[in-house]
C-alpha cells in the first residue's frame, strides 16, 4: 500500500466521537451508522474499528467483522423498509470512487423501479435521519 491510513478522516472522528452520527449498531470490532447523504431511504455505513483505508490493507480478522456486521444490518434494512432488495457496496482506491479512506460498506434498500439517487453532496435532513434510524434499530432489536 502507496498510502497510509490518516486518523483524521471522517469515519476515525465518528469513532472518537468527534463528529456526531446516527449509531445502528456497535460492538467490540464495528460500528453502524446512518449515511449522512444517502443514495437512498436507509441508506448506512458499516466500519471496523480497527483503522484500514480499505479492503486492500484491511487485516482478514476485521474484515470477517466488518461483513458480518454488514449481513446483520442488510437484514435489518431490508425488514425495516419492507424492501424487495438490498445493495452492498465497497470502493477501494480514488479510481473506484473511493472517498472517505476508511474501510467502509454502504448498506441500500432497494425497490423493484426505483433508481438510486445521485450522490450529490446534499445532507439529508437530520429528523429524517432519527426517524429511519429508528426504523433499522427497531428492526435490529427483533432480530437479535
Amino acid at each position: 500500500m502507496s498510502q497510509t491510513y490518516d486518523d483524521n478522516n471522517v469515519f476515525a472522528k465518528i469513532l472518537r466521537g468527534e463528529i456526531p452520527s446516527h449509531k445502528l449498531y456497535e460492538d467490540a470490532d464495528t460500528y453502524a451508522f446512518m449515511d449522512v447523504m444517502p443514495q437512498g431511504e436507509g441508506h448506512c455505513l458499516v466500519i471496523p474499528k480497527q483503522p484500514s483505508r480499505n479492503i486492500l490493507d484491511a487485516a482478514p480478522a476485521s474484515l470477517a467483522a466488518a461483513i458480518a456486521t454488514t449481513q446483520k444490518l442488510a437484514r435489518a434494512v431490508k425488514t425495516a423498509f419492507d424492501a424487495d432488495g438490498v445493495t452492498v457496496i465497497q470502493f477501494n482506491e480514488p479510481a473506484s470512487g473511493q472517498t472517505v479512506f476508511h474501510l467502509h460498506f454502504h448498506i441500500i434498500p432497494r425497490f423493484e423501479g426505483i433508481a438510486l439517487k445521485p450522490h450529490t453532496g446534499q445532507m439529508e435532513d437530520q429528523g429524517v435521519l432519527a426517524k429511519n434510524a429508528e426504523k433499522i434499530r427497531s428492526a435490529l432489536a427483533d432480530m437479535l
